[in-house]
This record gives C-alpha cells, structure tokens and sequence, in this order.
C-alpha cells in the first residue's frame, strides 16, 4: 500500500458537504460513536491516563482508524445491498453458521447493555443517591419506552445530542485544568508501551471495536434503501456515507482523547491513581470544585443512557435478522429482540453479585463474538456476488482483512490477559 493508495480512496469517498446536504446525510454514523464513548471506555481511558499520562493517546488514535474501516465497510454493505449485516448472514451464509453468528451477537448485545446500564447506575447514584439496582432498573424501562413510542429517526437526533452533550463536558472539564498540549500532541502519534501499561493498552482497543455497532450501522443505513435509486445516487451516497463515519468517529476520537487528557492532566500529574469511575469522580470534586464533579456525574450518566439505546436498537435488529427482517420497533421480531437485550442485560446486574467481576465477563463475551462478526463482515463486502462491481477489492481489500486481523488479535490478547 502507498501514498497514491491513500490519494484514490479518498478520492472516491471524499464528498463537497452543503449545508442542506450535512442534515440529509450526516446521522448514521453518530448512533455508533456512543458505543466506544460508553462507561467501559470512560474506565479504560480513565485508568490510561491517571497511570500513564499522555504515552497511552496513541492507542485511542490506532483503534479508531481501525473502527473507521470497519465501520465503513459496514455501512457500504447497508447502502449497496439493501440489507442489514444481520439480515445478509442469514441469505448468504448457511442456516447453522448464520444462527450461530446472530444468536452469538444476541448476547453479546446483551453483555454491552449490562455494561452500559451499570454505567447510567452509577452517574444517577453519583447525582442522586439511587441504589444501583434500581438506578440501571430506571434506566431500562426509560429507554424501553423511548424506542416503543419514537420514530427511527426521532431517536437518532436524540443520541447525536446526547453524543454532543458529553463531548461539552469534556470541554469545560478540559478548561478546568492545566494540559500539557505539546506531551498531549506527542502521546497521539508516538507509539509507547510503559512498563506495566500492556493490559490497558488492551483494553482501550478492546473496548473501542464492539460487535453491536457493526450490526447497527449497517441496519440504520441500510433502512434507508439507497440500494432502490439509480448506480449515481448509490455511488453519491457511498461518498457522503465515508464523510459522516470519519465525521463522527473522529468526534469519538476527541472524546476518548480527552477522557485520557483529563485524567493525565488532573491525576497523573499528582501521582493519584484512578482505577474506577467513582473513584475518579470522588477525586475530582476536592481538585475542581463540585460543578465539575455533577458535570462529570451527569455525562457518564448521558453516556450510559444513550448507549444503552443503541445497544438495544442493534439486539432489536440482530434478532430480526435471524428471521430474515430488518429493524422495525412496530415489528413483533425487532420488539422481542429489544426486550431481550434490554432484560438480559438488566437480569445480570440483579443476578451478579460483583459488579467488577461482571464487567470482566461482559469484556470477555464481546472479545469471544467479535471473530463472528468482523470475519462475515469482511467475506460479505469482499464478495462479488454480495456486492457486485462495488465489492472491495486490491489494496482495500488488504486493508480490511489487516483490520479485521489486527481486531482479533487485539481482543484475543485481551482475552488472555482477562481470563
């Protein structure tokens, strides 16, 4: 691969953005950056930076040029073929191997909306007091309700507000503290493993490749059904779709960078290690002052909030597809799958009894799926016969199989050291 590479693919997927343009296109790639600025992230990068300083930013820079690709590629599957991922492993693959993709997925969702619903806990018993139980209890049957009454659409512009809201306070968080940008700057692009860093260099880039967001970032665009118009409005949204999933993974990008930024800033410099959402919250407040302690409480809990949703939507949608269905809230299928995911996810936190442990579990159910996600993913966009003329092909090619070697080398390193 070389620089003339890089030159033509962008090329190809670059788009002039108009302003009426940006509110017609941008969108999709939004609902999946709230699944790698979720409460596992906020803990990894959290640690990264309190332990470490600046050296451990490169990893959030690495990760997420590797979920650019592959979340791309989800999408070209949506736009090119009309069907979701879940729906185009039960037409092309056989029936056992599809089922065992998507009942897999199915749990894997189920193991992200736990994580998600003990980080909302948390925040609204950081703001309010509320037991844990009852707070991720609140919070399912909140969220419950806002996918059975809302448009798709309505519940996208409620994530992309919420994803704006948390990166808001990062900022003001960020304002609050002296930031070495020069060491910041180096720590993005210099690759660095401090002694004893290896486990959360792990975790970061574990934590940033999930298998639900694969799932729905193909379903959000594929419901759009650009596959029904003509191969120039197919090729024009192809091109809009590269600049919406840099767009927001970018915007995931600076919100993963300044949850390490901060605790580099306010902890590392003052030897303090942070190991644990609460902890860093119980920290901050005698360091900023209470407002940056309820700021800091109140975007965990938008954080968790949202993606629970989200994570809901993709088990909603990967239950679908095993009946050959796209995502529909009024469809019986897509109901049962949210309600699943959502009481699955819910049942462990009642059901556990040490919420670390479980949060190790979770990490180590996604890390087992992941292979039975990306691997389908890259075979069907690889595929003539799935993409016609627009399948990848040549140095892309090679780039994605990279990609997806790389994730799942990644994760089965986590796996290791987890277990």
């Amino acid at each position: 691969m070389d620089m003339k590479f890089l030159r033509e693919f962008f090329a190809r997927h670059s788009a002039k953005l108009g302003a009426q343009d940006i509110f017609k296109y941008i969108g999709p790639g939004f609902l999946v950056t709230v699944g790698f600025i979720d409460p596992g992230n906020w803990a990894s990068g959290l640690a990264a930076g309190a332990l470490h300083g600046y050296r451990l930013l490169w990893v959030v820079t690495a990760s997420t040029l590797l979920l650019v690709l592959l979340q791309h590629n989800a999408a070209h599957l949506g736009i090119v073929t009309g069907l979701c991922l879940s729906e185009s492993s039960t037409k092309f693959f056989s029936r056992s191997m599809s089922s065992l993709i998507l009942l897999s997925a199915v749990l894997a969702a189920m193991a992200t909306v736990f994580a998600e619903l003990l980080g909302s806990a948390i925040g609204l018993q950081m703001l309010f007091g509320l037991g844990l139980r009852a707070g991720a209890a609140l919070t399912a049957a909140v969220v419950a309700i806002l996918l059975a009454t809302n448009s798709y659409r309505k519940v996208e512009r409620w994530i992309i507000a919420g994803v704006g809201l948390i990166g808001l306070a990062f900022v003001y968080e960020l304002f609050l503290v002296p930031v070495d940008w020069a060491a910041a700057a180096r720590g993005w692009v210099v690759p660095s493993v401090p002694l004893g860093s290896a486990a959360l260099v792990l975790a970061v880039c574990g934590s940033v490749v999930m298998p639900h967001n694969l799932f729905l970032h193909s379903e959000i665009i594929q419901s759009r059904q650009y596959n029904l118009q003509d191969d120039a409005a197919v090729d024009r949204r192809l091109r809009f779709e590269f600049a919406d999933t840099l767009a927001a993974m970018g915007l995931g990008w600076a919100v993963n960078s300044a949850m390490v930024i901060l605790a580099a800033a306010l902890f590392f410099s003052r030897g303090i290690a942070v190991t644990e959402i609460p902890q860093a919250q119980a920290t901050l407040e005698p360091l900023l002052g209470r407002a940056a302690g309820v700021v800091f409480a109140a975007a965990l809990l938008c954080a968790g909030f949202v993606s629970t949703v989200t994570a809901a939507m993709a088990g909603g949608s990967i239950f679908a597809g095993v009946f050959g269905e796209s995502y529909d809230v009024e469809d019986r299928h897509s109901r049962i799958g949210i309600a699943l995911t959502l009481l699955g996810g819910l049942a462990a936190i009642f059901f556990v009894r040490d919420a670390f442990k479980g949060l190790i579990a979770s990490q180590v159910a996604l890390s087992l799926q992941l292979p039975l996600t990306v691997v389908p993913l890259a075979l069907l966009t690889s595929s003539p016969k799935v993409m016609g003329r627009r399948a990848v092909s040549g140095a892309e090619k090679a780039l994605l199989w990279a990609a997806v070697a790389a994730t799942i080398l990644i994760n089965a390193l986590l796996l290791r050291d987890v277990l």
